[in-house]
Formats: C-alpha cells, sequence, structure tokens
C-alpha cells in the first residue's frame, strides 16, 4: 500500500540555517534511508550540495560539513564521491520493441557516464530476469546489452522487476544503491503489485522510473499523479520513487530516453557520502546536515549505518 511506503519512508525536509550552528547554511533534516538497528561506530548521510545557481559543488572538504541529531554534533570521520551499485532493468514487453534499441543505446552510454561502479543488468518482461553480475566486466554487460530482444507477447512487470533487483542488491550489503527502470510500456501488469513494496523499500535502494509517455496518448501533466494515471503506473510506483528519493521522469519520444538517463548520471555524479561517528547503539533521530558555504544548500537522501 502507498501508506506503507510513506510511513516507512518518510520524505527529506529542508530546514532553515539553525543559529546553534553559528554560519551554517543550508541545513536539512535527513530520514532513515531504511530501518536498521545500529551496532556499527558510525553512519553515513547521502547528499548533495549545490551553489546559489543550482550548481553541484563537489570540491568539498569534510571540515565543511557539519552534523548534527538531536542537540548533539557528531564528529565527521570522511567525505567523498558516492560510488554505489546501480541495476540497470529494461523493459523487454511486447510494449516495448519499438523502443527497445534506442533504450539500448541510451543504457549504453548511462553505464559509460557513471564510471567503474558496480552495474547488474536485467529486464522486466514476463518473467523478469537478471542477465549479469555485479562483478561482470563491462565487456560482458556490452554484450549482454546489445543482446536483449523483446518479446512477441509478453506483458510489463515493472515492480516486480524492481523487486527483483533489490533481491540482487542486498547481499552486497551496500549502504546505498539504485535501481533505474527504463519502460515504454503503457501499464505495469505486476500482479499483487503492493507484496513487492517491501523489498524494494528494505533494500535502502533509489528508484527512478523513465516512461515513454507517448504511447498512452492523453493531456496529463507530466510527473503528475494523473499522468501515472494515464499511463497505468500504479500510485505505488510514483510513491516508491518519491519515498525513495529518486525520479520519476515521463518522456514523450524515444529518443528522450538519453536526456532523461543524463539527469539520473549527472545527479550520480554530484552525490556525496558523508562519514561520522555515532555513541553504540544511538539512534539516526532528527539527523540535521549543513556546510559552511555561502549561499550553498544541501538535498539529503537519507542515513544509513556503516556496520
Amino acid at each position: 500500500m502507498v501508506s506503507d511506503v510513506s510511513d516507512t519512508f518518510p520524505k527529506v525536509r529542508g530546514f532553515g540555517a539553525l543559529s546553534p550552528l553559528g554560519a551554517l547554511c543550508g541545513v536539512i533534516l535527513l530520514a532513515a534511508a531504511h530501518a536498521f538497528a545500529q551496532t556499527g561506530a558510525s553512519r553515513i548521510a547521502l547528499a548533495t550540495v549545490v551553489d546559489p545557481r543550482n550548481r553541484p559543488i563537489v570540491d568539498i572538504e569534510a571540515d565543511d560539513f557539519v552534523v548534527r541529531e538531536g542537540s548533539d554534533t557528531r564528529e565527521i570521520l570522511s567525505v567523498h564521491l558516492a560510488d554505489y551499485p546501480v541495476v540497470v532493468m529494461i523493459d523487454t514487453s511486447a510494449g516495448a520493441r519499438n523502443d527497445l534499441p534506442t533504450m539500448q543505446r541510451a543504457a549504453a552510454q548511462f553505464i559509460e557516464r557513471i564510471g567503474q561502479r558496480p552495474v547488474l543488468l536485467g529486464t522486466f518482461g514476463d518473467p523478469p530476469a537478471i542477465l549479469t553480475s555485479f562483478e561482470d566486466e563491462r565487456t560482458v554487460l556490452t554484450e549482454k546489452l546489445e543482446g536483449i530482444s523483446a518479446a512477441e507477447s509478453s506483458d510489463s512487470l515493472l515492480l516486480q522487476g524492481a523487486a527483483l533487483a533489490a533481491q540482487k542488491i542486498r547481499p552486497t550489503g551496500a549502504i546505498f544503491s539504485a535501481i533505474v527502470m527504463l519502460t515504454a510500456s503503457p501499464t505495469d501488469a505486476s500482479r499483487d503489485a503492493d507484496s513487492f513494496v517491501s523489498p524494494i523499500v528494505d533494500s535502502g535502494a533509489i528508484l527512478h522510473v523513465i516512461t515513454n509517455r507517448s504511447a498512452s496518448g492523453g493531456t496529463s501533466v507530466p510527473g503528475s499523479p494523473a499522468a501515472a494515471a494515464t499511463l497505468g503506473l500504479s500510485p505505488t510506483v510514483r510513491a516508491l520513487v518519491e519515498q525513495t528519493h529518486g525520479q520519476y521522469t515521463p518522456i514523450y519520444t524515444a529518443a528522450s530516453y538519453s536526456a532523461a538517463l543524463d539527469q539520473i548520471a549527472n545527479r550520480m555524479a554530484s552525490e556525496i557520502m558523508v562519514e561520522y561517528l555515532v555513541p553504540p547503539q544511538s539512534k539516526a533521530n532528527d539527523v540535521k546536515l549543513g556546510v559552511r558555504i555561502p549561499g550553498a544548500r544541501v538535498r539529503g537522501y537519507g542515513v544509513a549505518p556503516r556496520e
């Protein structure tokens, strides 16, 4: 259910600068990326920092950040660019036949852009399938991607495919991860769709969905619930994307898959992991992350434990 997603994965809410933090700018309150019992000695926050012109700032040091949990200031251990694993899932249903070559080319460019982080490739026709492992070389990934074909008669199982991707992520122990879904189908035919919510949320993955809306017609506003309904995508899909802090991108022509993936790649290139010390058995309550850079703003995507 949608309410289950919202309760499990609260939204990030922005806050103004807090006076106890002095000249701190761009303070944001972070929610836990997923439920956890802290046993380690540190936690990691995932965020981006942008300047007043909305350009990402990546040349940033640990001393530039401040983290508070409740009234306690935490010691920052390290700051580095995010390098979490990514799963790319491609629609191979009958409805995706026309778009598939364009999706394949766009996915290849995306995988090249995000660098040497672990990447897994899969499809979500009926049935969804995983084609590679996180350990495979890029040459294997390229070969499998080029060999994908659409079925003559097959439904698009978006949520079921996302749940399969999440299942493959969990054994890696990744603190953060992403699932990128490319769909050309007007509907998600996943059966018992709500049963796939928990595996996706529990994995802690950020869910991104790019969908070609041109196949469905209609005049709904892009990105609105009405647009999702016109597409046949359930409210659960929208809720998962929003509550995992992903991007939901409707497009109107197959040529736009590449541009939509570029937006996700740009965001990934600017994401920063901030690791900070915490007392044993403490909880990630009321986490505030800020920077001492005038005019800068922080966009937070969650907090997870370093075990």
